[in-house]
């Protein structure tokens, strides 16, 4: 059989380029997509800049090389280890089952370690994997799900806690559930060291020093608290032993969404970080939704800031209902507030209609934050001041304030949002699709525990130590933040949270902190995150960040912040030996078979896959290996 070649190109980049055209039958070309940023869309509906180049999002700030010397950057990194797998999987979709070669060329014009041969074994393939991955152990399931990935060390940690996978995930659940009872100093002292200037601000320091302030007249200051939030989280994922509340802060910030960087949210951003969101991850639902309604953050976001008597607004009520609190699964349309249809068989509300919303509007006009001091305060003279209906309950005449205090009351109670805020932590923990009996039991501790002190700390526990969270596994995929995190975790990258090149890479990604520009969250499901695209700028990510450098003056400016060389045992010299000890260094367990081998044959570049290597082939190859495991399939289960 005629072997064939494959030959990577990418669409011409201006009008009179020809497209590269294969000289003959035994060439088969694969067409690249130019790479182009992401993005999260305005509420308008347009188009934000290019990621890159900002500082964490909005404003423009000149990009440190111009755009084709970056587009030929990343180009020669994507080669320089993605190339394998992306030869590899555009040829398992191009050809029939049989050999190909491809030996791309790097930085500077030096040869890259290339697979000699890819070998296709004719089963069906995506960009993720074919079929459902086996099941890892109780350690590598809790590690990635509650957290972002073990890091060296972790696993065996976890295995010390009991002699059974329920004894040691019970007493690992139980231990992140109770954070102040972590040791987390280490991770403290890290991010004292930093000297960030706002993360110790309160509400009215924010408002005053970076609204208020002259200072505030320069954009970037007044960004600031953003900014470092944004910078901060990263530092938290890599080191913090607080692994859970990490997960749950990520959690929480979707579901309660906002668009970070807008011009009257950045400033006391910080505070909506570390007091409505992370000061109620473990507690009372009812009383995260009223922080969050009475917070400038919010009340700015959707607009309640201007919602008035006269001129009502009704952005923030609708999105209560519809995606903090009832959510849409509970909308019953425009219908008559007498359709028996909404009704159950007691007389209560099934769910929410149109009419809801508009009433709900008008018990929330005149909740304003003060423009002096930044503080919540109720003006009475925008509100509306007379009776309303809302889910089928009256609210009285001149209540003011508690109007809208009633109305979140009414929500917190209904057990529909029981169910609904049940169903998306079973989906952040456990699967996409979680079983509805999973979905239901932890609604029954949501509803029965709604005046809890720790309400949902009760409602977490139960779906950790659920059979369901436990027994399930490729169900779920690492969206851009958890993937980033479980990179540097696994790799013990030494990350610099004040070096903007590393927010270039990750961006590109899809998943910018705090950039989701309309109110529903980044979506929490694979088919978001598995399309060619996200996967190819995971790959240039990982290309990325394998090459990134401590920089600077000092004598360690070309070191690498990966460090990959000195880690490998030295009785560890086959190819077989070589891949099986870093995947289970990166991932707590072997690789699968299918993936196993194309790595293994990439390491062994001819020679035996059971033969010593030398040690010259292991240094040249290692680290392109490393990149190859991070790329792959299983690295992106969780």
């Amino acid at each position: 059989m005629m072997e064939k070649k494959i030959v990577l190109t990418r669409p011409a980049e201006t009008p009179d380029a020809a497209p590269a055209q294969a000289s003959d039958s035994s060439r088969i070309t694969v067409e690249l997509p130019q790479p182009t940023p992401p993005y999260s869309r305005e509420k308008t509906g347009s188009t934000p800049p290019p990621l890159w180049g900002r500082l964490g999002g909005g404003e423009q700030l000149p990009s440190p090389m111009d755009g084709g010397e970056r587009r030929r950057q990343s180009r020669r990194l994507l080669l320089q280890g993605a190339g394998v797998l992306a030869v590899s999987a555009a040829a398992t979709a191009t050809l029939a089952p049989q050999s190909a070669s491809a030996t791309p060329k790097g930085q500077e014009g030096d040869a890259v370690p290339a697979m000699r041969t890819i070998r296709f074994r004719g089963q069906p393939r995506t960009g993720m994997a074919s079929g459902k991955p086996a099941l890892p152990s109780a350690a590598v399931i809790a590690l990635n799900r509650m957290g972002f990935g073990p890091r060296p060390g972790d696993i065996a940690a976890f295995n010390a806690l009991g002699s059974t996978d329920i004894d040691r995930l019970t007493a690992y659940v139980d231990q992140q559930l109770d954070p102040a009872s972590i040791d987390d100093s280490a991770c403290d002292a890290l991010i004292a060291s930093y000297a960030f200037e706002t993360l110790g601000k309160s509400q009215a320091q924010l408002w005053a020093e970076h609204i208020k302030s002259d200072a505030a007249k320069d954009w970037r200051y007044r960004r600031l608290p953003v900014w470092e939030t944004e910078r901060v989280a990263f530092v938290r994922l890599l080191h913090s032993k607080r692994q859970l509340t990490e997960m749950l802060a990520d959690f929480w910030h979707n579901h309660f969404n906002v668009y970070g960087w807008d011009s009257w949210i950045q400033s006391t951003f910080v505070h909506y970080d570390r007091d409505v969101i992370r000061g109620n991850i473990l507690g009372n639902f009812r009383k995260m939704l009223g922080d969050v309604a009475r917070s400038p953050t919010m009340l700015y976001y959707l607009d309640n800031q201007s919602n008035s008597g006269g001129n009502p607004n009704e952005n923030y009520a609708r999105e209560l209902f519809e995606l903090h609190g009832l959510g849409a699964e509970n909308y019953f349309g425009v219908r008559k507030t007498t359709d028996p249809e909404i009704v159950d068989g007691e007389g209560k509300r099934k769910g929410y209609i149109d009419s809801d919303v508009y009433g709900a509007t008008t018990c929330f006009t005149g909740w304003r934050i003060d423009g002096d001091t930044g503080l919540f305060k109720f003006d009475a003279a925008s509100h509306f001041p007379y009776s309303k209906v809302v889910m089928g309950e009256i609210i009285e005449d001149f209540l003011g304030e508690e109007d809208g205090n009633i109305v979140l009351d009414l929500i917190t109670n209904h057990p529909g949002t029981a169910r609904y805020i049940a169903r998306k932590l079973c989906r952040r923990l456990v699967s996409d699709n979680p079983p509805e009996s999973l979905v239901q039991a932890a609604a029954d501790v949501f509803y029965a525990n709604r005046t809890a002190a720790d309400q949902l700390k009760k409602v977490v526990r139960t779906i950790l130590l659920s059979e369901e969270f436990r027994t399930t596994w490729g169900d779920k995929i690492r969206r851009p933040f958890d993937f980033a995190g479980a990179l540097l975790r696994a790799t013990q990258c030494n990350y610099d949270p004040k070096l903007d090149n590393f927010f270039w890479w990750y961006n590109a990604m899809g998943q910018s902190l705090f950039g989701w520009h309309t109110p529903d969250g980044y979506p929490d499901v694979a088919s978001a995150w598995n399309s060619t695209m996200p996967i190819l700028q995971r790959w240039r990510f990982v290309n990325d960040i394998l090459e990134w450098k401590i920089g600077g003056e000092g004598a360690d400016k070309d070191n690498k912040r990966i460090v990959v060389d000195g880690i490998l045992p030295t009785d560890v010299a086959t190819p077989e030996e070589i891949v099986d000890f870093w995947s289970q260094r990166l991932l707590g367990y072997l690789l699968p078979a299918a993936e196993r081998a194309e790595i293994v044959e990439f390491m062994a570049f001819g020679r035996g896959t059971d033969s010593d290597l030398p040690p010259d082939q292991i240094v040249e190859r290692l680290r392109y290996m490393i990149g190859l495991i991070l790329m792959s399939p299983s690295f992106q289960w969780r």
